[in-house]
């Protein structure tokens, strides 16, 4: 199945979805963050030190006056700077295109089943700037399977998972990571939908070439279909 076919069927199917954080992304304390080129205040930013950038996402937030930060998809980000090499080889364009939605808020907060699902696969991908503790989870809706990715992820209960677990729309299965163990990210949840996972297990790109868009696009549709956040909207 095609990410355009997959969008449709969640569109038909929105109010089947459950929330993936016990936090509401509607309210007027979340605000979409920026982090092109087209921030100026990314420009002289440290990225490689961690506590200097969560002390920027803190930063962005309290400008919106906001307590959580959403955005990201298939937007042409400059922060994966701070980690070259990690998303192929150096010596090529380094991968910036975003194929999930991050949602920047407080490690710890639980992570939850948007439908019934079982884990397909999980991995700790222990690099700086990678995702840490990483769950995919493969859904059944209407008939059709496609699968759901959970980044930047707490070492907490990890190990209490495993491939083939049933879960229930709802139940939280993991909580955001805080850095170091998160690959060393400011606390966040990067949350990706793939209509096809192209034999990957506990892993799978969340960023890639821009001159790539329309083959990931294909693979990838907006995670805000199950979101459903209107910051994201706008």
């Amino acid at each position: 199945m095609s990410a355009s076919s997959l969008a449709e069927l969640l569109r038909r199917h929105a109010a089947d979805f459950g929330p993936v954080l016990p936090v509401d992304l509607n309210a007027a304390d979340v605000a979409r963050l920026d982090f092109t080129a087209a921030n100026p205040r990314l420009a002289t930013a440290d990225l490689r030190d961690t506590v200097a950038f969560d002390q920027l996402v803190q930063e962005l937030l309290r400008a919106r006056h906001a307590r959580i930060g959403v955005g990201g998809y298939l937007e042409n980000r400059v922060i994966y700077r701070r980690s070259p090499g990690l998303f192929g080889d150096p010596a090529v364009p380094a991968r910036s295109l975003h194929l999930g939605v991050d949602v920047w808020l407080p490690a710890g907060t639980p992570v939850l089943a948007p439908l019934p699902a079982t884990v397909h696969s999980l991995a700790d991908n222990d690099n700086f700037g990678d995702y840490g503790p990483t769950v995919i989870l493969q859904h059944e809706l209407a008939g059709v399977t496609f699968y759901s990715l959970y980044g930047h992820l707490s070492r907490a209960g990890f190990g209490d998972l495993q491939a083939g677990l049933p879960l229930e729309k709802g139940q939280a299965f993991a909580t955001v990571g805080p850095w170091p163990e998160n690959g060393d990210w400011p606390p966040h949840l990067h949350f990706q939908l793939m209509a096809d996972l192209q034999g990957r297990r506990g892993d799978f790109p969340g960023v890639a070439l821009p001159e790539e868009r329309d083959y990931w696009a294909a693979l990838c549709p907006d995670p805000n279909l199950v979101l459903q956040s209107r910051v994201l909207q706008k």
